[in-house]
């Protein structure tokens, strides 16, 4: 599994982006748990870009963080393009920012509470005038080696948005 170090040079071309454009973003970890954050704030002076976020690892979780009447989910699975983009829109409004970042999926090791195969992940941007989404399958039950492929997918994905 790759460390902070190795996701660091991600986080500065994100950080640069943002900063260069006087934006800011809101992130939603999922199967991540937190390595799409972490990896944002190994950057020196992070608040200036980074709004904050949270991890979404229940549905207490995600009732608090998007704050989102329970219909707004009516007919959506977890780790789904749909449920990934539901998700980076309402941390970018329910933070302010500018973009938004969600990931949501299973990383192995046990059974997903609502049947999602272990090793898929959806990941979604949303910001001015964007709205990328992208699946990564693993087929894999190796939950760091997931986690590790659905950050650097999600990071990658930001990054292109950004550069774009």
């Amino acid at each position: 599994m790759a460390t902070l170090s190795e996701f660091h040079p991600l986080g500065l071309r994100i950080a640069e982006a943002l900063k260069a454009r006087g934006e800011k973003i809101a992130i939603a970890d999922g199967a991540t748990g937190g390595l799409l954050s972490a990896t944002l704030l190994t950057v020196p002076g992070a608040l200036s870009f980074y709004l904050g976020g949270g991890v979404v690892y229940s549905l207490t979780a995600r009732d608090v963080l998007f704050d989102l009447p329970r219909e707004a989910y009516r007919g959506m699975r977890s780790a789904t393009e749909d449920y990934a983009l539901l998700q980076a829109r309402a941390i970018r409004d329910r933070f302010g920012a500018d973009w938004g970042l969600a990931e949501t999926g299973s990383a192995g090791g046990s059974a997903h509470p609502m049947g999602v195969a272990s090793g898929l992940s959806c990941c979604a941007v949303v910001g001015p005038g964007v709205e990328l989404v992208r699946v990564t399958e693993t087929q894999s039950d190796e939950r760091m080696a997931n986690m590790d492929l659905f950050t650097r997918a999600a990071l990658g994905l930001l990054v292109e948005a950004l550069e774009a």
